[in-house]
């Protein structure tokens, strides 16, 4: 066999089919090619739910997921972004209306730490005092939903609009609201990073302590 034949074989890459998490029913998302299969490890493939679900009215929800786990011909993926498009968010703007955001870190109950931003639009304009009271209660709400939801529970609530819809009901007693959207939804860190993150603050605890 010829040197040019093995450096061919060595360099042949093989396609994989990547798939959905679990919670999305294992929907293929596309093939990606790799010569080892390491190397599809951690790679990221960004789609919409209306992809997943054939529903063009869902193309302005975006979902991220990474590869985690490889088998001969398919990839698997895990949750790590939700994302409203820009051009959706901006359409539900309202001259002489208020626009109210929070950001909101959680830990779910099964240790993911996940960043939640929900966004609140009024019909007219809301004094200070009003989009304080809505922005407290997104961030009780949000702070609720994840302390008895797993994470994938709690993804599950937000692209099903049920979280959003929660907001909506509570809020809209402190001012009348046209839209609550979660825009954005991010993995901040897996439980072995947030136990990881715990036992160094230990460590450095002790220190100081020693010190």
């Amino acid at each position: 066999m010829s040197e040019r034949s093995v450096s061919k074989q060595a360099t042949e890459k093989r396609w994989y089919t990547v798939h959905a998490p679990e919670q999305f029913d294992r929907e293929p998302l596309g093939d990606t090619p790799a010569d080892e299969p390491d190397k599809v490890l951690g790679r990221t493939i960004e789609t919409t739910l209306g992809d997943l679900t054939n529903d063009a009215s869902e193309n302005n929800t975006k979902l991220t997921f990474k590869i985690s786990d490889v088998g001969s011909d398919a990839a698997y993926t895990d949750f790590v972004k939700h994302e409203l498009t820009r051009d959706y968010l901006r359409s539900l703007v309202r001259r002489g209306a208020s626009k109210v955001e929070a950001y909101v870190t959680v830990l779910t109950t099964d240790d993911y730490r996940v960043q939640i931003q929900p966004v609140a639009f009024t019909t007219k304009k809301a004094d200070h005092s009003q989009e304080k009271a809505i922005r407290r209660t997104m961030i009780d709400l949000v702070q609720e939903a994840a302390e008895d939801r797993t994470f994938a529970d709690l993804v599950d609530s937000i692209v099903e609009g049920r979280l959003s819809s929660a907001i909506y009901g509570e809020a809209k007693t402190i001012y009348p609201l046209r839209r609550v959207e979660i825009q954005k939804t991010t993995l901040e860190a897996s439980p072995e990073e947030v136990a990881a993150e715990e036992e160094t603050a230990v460590d450095v605890d002790e220190e100081e302590v020693e010190v």
